[in-house]
């Protein structure tokens, strides 16, 4: 017989947190952008997914997530793909200088 005490716990506690979010059914196309937009149309639509996030109570826990998971696409916890990428880019280097 196995020893069920060694499992992990339920996956759904990783993500319960998402039932909360201000963003909870509402169109994915406000967060998500179309291919090739770009320029105005991707920041104002960027900016308009921030200002949900900011008054999202679980902003911290998204954040986290986006950035734990190197989500690519879309806005997460009030942080955008190139803001997200930016974050990476900028630990990527401070571990290498701190290892150095």
């Amino acid at each position: 017989m196995h020893d069920s005490s060694r499992l992990p716990g339920p996956i759904s506690a990783l993500w319960e947190w998402q039932y909360r979010g201000a963003c909870l059914g509402m169109d994915s196309a406000v967060f998500f952008h179309p291919d090739g937009e770009r320029g105005s149309s991707r920041r104002k639509r960027d900016d308009g997914a921030k200002a949900i996030c900011q008054r999202c109570p679980v902003i911290n826990e998204c954040r986290e997530h986006a950035l734990r998971t190197h989500e690519p696409y879309g806005v997460w916890g009030g942080m955008s793909e190139d803001e997200r990428r930016t974050y990476h880019e900028h630990e990527a280097r401070r571990l290498v200088s701190t290892s150095a």
